[in-house]
């Protein structure tokens, strides 16, 4: 099933290490799904916005904070 959630009153956030700057992965957690985007994109309403399952954002981020290599581009 393809979810389109509403993002008009999402609550976007950066992470902590964000030096503020407009070059950041953006995520909201909106109607039990995740959403992403790039802080470049704010404001653009042509802009893309990734939508995961929540269990797939755990998956994601989980194996990144293990160390999981095979995540990240060769």
């Amino acid at each position: 099933m393809i979810v389109k959630p509403d993002l008009s009153n999402a609550r976007w956030a950066k992470s902590t290490l964000s030096n503020g700057a407009a070059n950041c992965l953006e995520v909201a957690f909106v109607d039990g799904v995740v959403a992403l985007r790039d802080s470049k994109d704010v404001g653009d309403p042509e802009a893309q916005v990734l939508i995961l399952s929540e269990a797939d954002y755990r998956a994601f981020t989980g194996g990144i904070r293990n160390g999981q290599q095979d995540l990240l581009l060769p």
